[in-house]
């Protein structure tokens, strides 16, 4: 039985007795069995594991006389990403052959805090390898297709967690964004996708800087209810924490109960144009914010999103560097270009080439392009757009090319700023597909997509709402009232 009812759902099932959590965790796992081949969205299972903690949160329950307090998702099963989000005890790849035999040795604080809302992981989503594409490829696990149409991809990177909750397989996923990677699979599969202010989720213990603070681990999710409960749940005010976010005291999701100031552009980073189609569903997705009585106003985009991205590339550089360094210490030997894909090994070779001085340049810009976004969201609540410039992709689409491959597997060969050409070259045409999600990440404001609108061919396409540090509770609040315009709903 596919779930297509939301987490919520479930634990409400599992607290009066109607479902067990062993009924609801078999349902899961019989699920990815039957389904899985078609998707491949689940790259690991831990069946024995989810089995044995089902029977003993049962157990647990049947002993309980008061139900009240129980974990918000207790007894609810859950794919992990596979993408940071370390368990002890079982395998974290990262889609990469190179990871294929580590094993965690302690939970994250961010799965320790999922274990802690009350939800049984059963398994690892699909993801590209270490995450750095907006679709779900791994040459080693291999595509991930899109629930709708396996000849489309589902987005990346959390394209195996989307690709399984769209479907049903599981009732809840995590999900993390490092310049879209929520909000991408979202607005290809038709679900709700919050990228929350940096710090707002735990980080550590081994990593509390996660790119700088411009990827964050969150979920994705069918139901803005869901969504809520979640980020309630996970939130945490981590004074050990590099980047610090006072929590949301706000106990119950309200309705809007004042219009908003929204801002939007028809003009897209990097300096590309609206797909002609996203523009008339973006329209469409206005008339409706305006027939709730929410003030539009067109602007000029208020950042250089060209200066941004290339800016990011080179930070992403830098940390790949430093995590290769560390899994050459971990296998005790070089990596070479046979180790990795040829787009992860360029990344990573661009990083030796990156200077102190440079990477200080870029942190200050952020603070700089972060400052400025602050000052504009005193003027508007709400910054607007689509979330990417067209829907779902074929498979395959953005694939690198031979020549350039062979490009990228001796880029240390050419000079500083061929290669810096090299690696934008290499995203350029995807970019332009998903050029709206990345500035949110390097300024480490909240933005959510949300699934109002699909294009003539009946696929789902997100619309972003992006705003001030600290305001997801006022997405989400707008998220409540738009909920019921999603077409799906």
């Amino acid at each position: 039985m596919l779930f297509h009812h939301d987490a919520s759902d479930v634990a409400d099932l599992i607290l009066k007795g109607e479902l067990s959590v062993t009924e609801a965790v078999t349902t899961a796992l019989c699920n990815i069995h039957q389904f899985n081949g078609r998707l491949n969205a689940v790259s690991h299972l831990q069946e024995r594991e989810a089995l044995k903690k089902a029977k003993a949160y049962d157990h647990y329950l049947s002993q309980l006389k008061d139900k009240q307090d129980l974990a918000p998702f207790f007894g609810v099963p859950l794919l992990l990403k596979d993408l940071g989000q370390e368990e002890a005890g079982q395998p974290s790849s990262c889609g990469a052959q190179l990871m294929k035999n580590y094993i965690a040795k302690r939970d994250s604080n961010f799965v320790k805090q999922i274990k802690k809302s009350g939800f049984i992981i059963v398994g690892r989503s699909n993801v590209p390898e270490f995450g750095f594409k907006n679709t779900s490829d791994a040459i080693w696990t291999g595509s991930v297709s899109h629930p709708l149409n396996p000849n489309l991809t589902p987005g990346g990177s959390s394209g195996g967690a989307a690709a399984a909750l769209k479907a049903g397989l599981v009732p809840a996923v995590t999900a993390s964004d490092g310049g879209g990677s929520i909000r991408i699979p979202a607005s290809f599969t038709g679900l709700i996708g919050l990228k929350p202010t940096r710090g707002r989720t735990p980080v550590g213990p081994d990593s509390y800087r996660s790119w700088q603070g411009a990827s964050i681990d969150f979920a994705l999710h069918r139901s803005v209810r869901d969504c809520w409960k979640m980020l309630k749940s996970l939130q945490i005010a981590q004074k050990e924490a590099a980047f610090y976010c006072p929590k949301i005291e706000e106990k119950d999701l309200l309705a809007l109960n004042r219009p908003l100031k929204i801002a939007f552009s028809y003009q897209v980073p990097a300096g590309f144009s609206m797909n002609s189609e996203v523009r008339l569903a973006f329209n469409h997705a206005l008339h409706i914010f305006e027939s709730l009585g929410h003030q539009l106003v067109e602007v000029p985009l208020p950042l250089d999103g060209k200066k941004a991205m290339e800016t990011y590339y080179m930070v992403n550089a830098v940390e790949s560097q430093v995590m290769f360094e560390g899994l050459s210490q971990m296998i005790n030997r070089p990596i070479d270009s046979s180790d990795l894909e040829a787009m992860s090994f360029a990344i990573g070779q661009v990083g030796k080439v990156i200077t102190g001085a440079d990477y200080s340049k870029i942190l200050a810009y952020w603070d700089q392009m972060a400052a400025h976004m602050e000052n504009f969201f005193k003027d508007y609540d709400i910054f607007l757009s689509p979330t990417t410039n067209g829907p779902a992709f074929e498979q395959g689409k953005f694939s690198p090319k031979q020549d350039m491959i062979e490009q990228l597997q001796r880029i240390s060969s050419f000079p500083k700023k061929k290669q810096l050409q090299l690696i934008w070259d290499m995203f350029e045409d995807s970019f332009e597909w998903t050029p709206f999600t990345q500035q949110q990440n390097l300024l480490g404001q909240p933005a959510i997509s949300l699934p109002m609108v699909k294009t003539s061919n009946k696929l789902p396409l997100g619309i972003q709402a992006w705003s001030a540090r600290g305001q997801d509770y006022l997405l989400l609040q707008l998220a409540l009232q738009l909920e019921p315009e999603f077409p799906d709903s």
